[in-house]
C-alpha cells in the first residue's frame, strides 16, 4: 500500500475515534470552548514535540525542511479558513439546524474539498478516482442518515455548507506548504485556532471548565486533532487533496463504530451499506494506476527526500550519507513515465 494512502487512513481513524469521546464532553463544555480547546491541546501537545525533536536532532540533516516566508501567506488563509472561520460558521449552523440535517451536511466537507481541487487547482483525476470519491461519501451521507433531516431555517443549513467550503479551501491550501514539516504546520495552525475561539468563546460570555474537563478536551485535542492534521499533512504531500480528502472521508465511519462499541448497541442496516459502500470506494482508490509520460518543469524547492529517480542532485556542503535528508535542491527539467498521484512533485497539466 502506498505511504500517502497510509498517512490519509491513519488521519481518518485518529479524527474519527476523537468523535465519540468529544461528544462526551459536549454536555459539559459549550461548543465553542470545546472547539478551542480541541485545538489548543492539538497545538501545545505538537509545539512540544516540534521543539523536543528540534533539540534531538541537532545539525543532522535529516530534519524536515522548515516553513519558509513564502509559506506565510498559505497558511495564514488555511488558518483564517479552517481554524477561525469554519468552526464560528458551524456554531451559528448549529444554533439553526436540527441535529440530523447537520450531520448529513458536514459530510459536504469531503466533496467541496474535491471539487476545489480539481476545478480551481487544476488537480488530476479520472472516472475511477470520481467514482471511488462519490461511494466514500456516499457512505458517509448513509451513516449521517438517523432520521429524515428537517431543514428548519435555511440560514442554518447555508452556515453549515459555509463551514464546509471553509474547511475544504483549508484542505487545498494546506497542500500548497505540505512539503515542510507537517508537525510545525500542524502545531501552529492548533495554537493560533485555539486561542481565537477561546477568545470568541470568552467574548461569548461562556466560563471556562474545570482542570479535569479542560485537560481531557487538550487531550483528546493532541491525539485526535493534532496527529490527524500532521498525518493528513503528510497524506497531501504524497496524495493530493482529492484523493486526501476521500480518504479521510472514512472517519465518521470509525467514530460511528467506535461509538456502537462503547455503547454496546447493535449497527443498523445502514451502518452496513454505508461500510460497504466505503469500502468500495477505497478499493478504487487503492487499485488506481495512473501512468503517463510527463515532464517535470524546473523547481527548487525544500523537503525530506531520498536520492529516487526525482532527485538526482548535487550537494554544496559535506554529506554525512543518511537518507532521507533535508535541504534546499534543485529539479533540472526530466521526461520519463511512471504510475504517479499528484504529490509535490507531479503538478502537471494533463
Amino acid at each position: 500500500m502506498h505511504i500517502g494512502v497510509i498517512f490519509a487512513l491513519l488521519a481518518a481513524i485518529s479524527f474519527g475515534a476523537s468523535t465519540p469521546f468529544s461528544k462526551v464532553l459536549v454536555g459539559q463544555i459549550a461548543p465553542v470552548t470545546l472547539a478551542g480547546l480541541l485545538y489548543l491541546g492539538s497545538g501545545i501537545g505538537l509545539t512540544a514535540w516540534f521543539v523536543l525533536r528540534t533539540v534531538a536532532a541537532g545539525s543532522r540533516t535529516d530534519k524536515t525542511a522548515l516553513l519558509t516566508g513564502k509559506d506565510v501567506p498559505w497558511l495564514a488563509g488555511a488558518i483564517l479558513f479552517g481554524g477561525i472561520a469554519g468552526p464560528v460558521l458551524l456554531m451559528a449552523g448549529l444554533v439553526l439546524t436540527p441535529a440530523s440535517s447537520a450531520s448529513l451536511l458536514l459530510n459536504m466537507e469531503g466533496v467541496l474539498t474535491s471539487m476545489l481541487a480539481w476545478f480551481v487547482f487544476k488537480e488530476n483525476f479520472d472516472r475511477r478516482i470520481f467514482l471511488g470519491m462519490v461511494l466514500i461519501v456516499a457512505g458517509g451521507l448513509l451513516l449521517s442518515w438517523e432520521q429524515r433531516p428537517e431543514f428548519g431555517v435555511p440560514w442554518g443549513a447555508i452556515a453549515i455548507v459555509a463551514a464546509c467550503l471553509c474547511w475544504g479551501i483549508d484542505n487545498n491550501l494546506t497542500r500548497k506548504v505540505s512539503a515542510s514539516d507537517a508537525v510545525q504546520i500542524a502545531g501552529i495552525k492548533g495554537l493560533v485556532a485555539g486561542t481565537v475561539n477561546l477568545s470568541i468563546a470568552a467574548a461569548l460570555g461562556y466560563s471556562f471548565p474545570g482542570p479535569g474537563s479542560a485537560a481531557a478536551a487538550g487531550l483528546i485535542g493532541f491525539l485526535g486533532y493534532g496527529l490527524s492534521l500532521v498525518l493528513f499533512v503528510l497524506a497531501l504531500r504524497h496524495l493530493g487533496t482529492a484523493r486526501t480528502g476521500a480518504y479521510f472521508s472514512f472517519a465518521p465511519f470509525v467514530g460511528a463504530t467506535i461509538s456502537l462499541l462503547m455503547l454496546g448497541e447493535a449497527p443498523g442496516a445502514f451502518f452496513w451499506i454505508a461500510g460497504a459502500l466505503m469500502a468500495a470506494g477505497i478499493w478504487l482508490h487503492l487499485t488506481e494506476s495512473h501512468m503517463h509520460e510527463h515532464t517535470h518543469e524546473p523547481l527548487t524547492h525544500a523537503h525530506q527526500h531520498s536520492h529516487d529517480a526525482h532527485h538526482q542532485h548535487e550537494h554544496d556542503f559535506a554529506w554525512d550519507g543518511k537518507e532521507p535528508h533535508s535541504h534546499p535542491h534543485h529539479h533540472a527539467p526530466l521526461t520519463h513515465a511512471h504510475p504517479h498521484f499528484p504529490d509535490i512533485h507531479h503538478r502537471h497539466r494533463h
